[in-house]
């Protein structure tokens, strides 16, 4: 994993002159931050929120700097406005070049109070946050499979950035929704990545701890962080540039984490296998590695007895295991090697 310094994470802003850059969650915040910045590189923005007037300032912003931009209503858990905000892209501007996926709210409702409804019984948990942080995301990296090709040239730059957080890696006992929602965040990123080196775009997950959005972030959370060093939403918007606009496709796939205050870590797909995945990949490995010898014979009789639990069964299970021990060679040939 290693550190990229701020001074370096525009570096290749200037791949983004001229391109269609699809925000959601522009109205305000990591989305507004991002639009503007992409903007005073020289592309051409979609402003896109469910707050419309929050969408249609950003654009005015830009526009008011000698910018290019649009903005849009859309509410992404609904199918239909976010097939319309991508439609309304290609209408408009004749291609999408890069999205990002920013909408998305924090923790909303408490998974952990069981609620009974007036006849006693218990009441499904508030899963909002479920909808909004995946399920639009998701609508939205659905569609941008489709709408990134449409009028695609050779070799253009094409991004799909998606939103995640340090939620996505971290459990924290009153945000289980919202982990939930993160977590599965980087792993759609991770599953799409083959798809889109296929295709020969870029995409990545931005993953943040706190972020300071100025008069966006709320009195109780500098209360509850007072003294704890949050993220400054220039840096997250920054990574966010970086990661839609770096030529190296080396550097597609991977996560981005923002810890603290401190610099962007860029953590490469190939390292995800260290902690965690590294334990998985390598049970997932002996698990196959069994099937080459004789062990694989002896838990299959474990298995079969616990679960057939008759004294004759057994003792045919036993004469096939003396079997395969005698046949060993000719098994391992048959199983091959993983």
């Amino acid at each position: 994993m290693s550190h990229i310094a701020d001074a370096e994470l525009f570096e290749h802003s200037e791949r983004a002159r001229g391109k269609i850059v699809l925000v959601t969650g522009a109205a305000s915040g990591i989305g507004k931050e991002t639009a503007l910045k992409f903007a005073s590189y020289g592309a051409k923005v979609v402003s896109s929120d469910i707050n419309m007037s929050g969408a249609e300032k950003t654009a005015e912003q830009i526009r008011s700097s000698g910018g290019d931009a649009i903005a849009f209503k859309v509410d992404i858990t609904v199918w239909n406005e976010v097939v319309d905000m991508y439609e309304l892209t290609i209408k408009h501007y004749g291609a999408v070049d890069i999205v990002v996926a920013s909408a998305g709210v924090t923790q909303i409702g408490d998974f952990s109070k069981v609620e009974f409804d007036e006849k006693g019984r218990p009441k499904p948990p508030e899963l909002i946050t479920l909808n909004i942080d995946l399920i639009g995301s998701m609508y939205t990296a659905h569609l941008a499979q489709h709408y990134l090709l449409v009028n695609k040239k050779p070799d253009a730059l094409k991004s799909l950035i998606l939103l995640g957080s340090i939620a996505s890696w971290l459990g924290i006992p009153d945000g289980v929704v919202y982990c939930a929602a993160k977590s599965a965040v980087l792993a759609v990123m991770r599953s799409l990545h083959p798809l889109f080196e296929q295709q020969g775009m870029r995409i990545a997950a931005i993953h943040p701890f706190y972020v300071d959005t100025g008069p966006m972030f709320p009195l109780s959370a500098k209360l509850l962080l007072a003294g704890v060093p949050v993220t400054p939403v220039s840096r997250v918007a920054g990574a966010i540039v970086y990661a839609a606009t770096h030529p190296d496709a080396a550097t597609s796939g991977c996560a981005y984490m923002l810890p603290d205050n401190g610099p962007v870590f860029k953590l490469p797909r190939d390292e995800f296998k260290l902690g965690v995945y590294k334990v998985i990949d390598e049970r997932s490995n002996a698990l196959f590695k069994s099937l080459r010898g004789i062990q694989f014979a002896q838990q299959v009789v474990v298995d079969l007895v616990r679960a057939l639990k008759t004294p004759l069964l057994t003792c045919i299970t036993a004469a096939g295991v003396a079997w395969l021990a005698w046949n060993y060679e000719k098994v391992l040939h048959l199983v091959g090697d993983h």
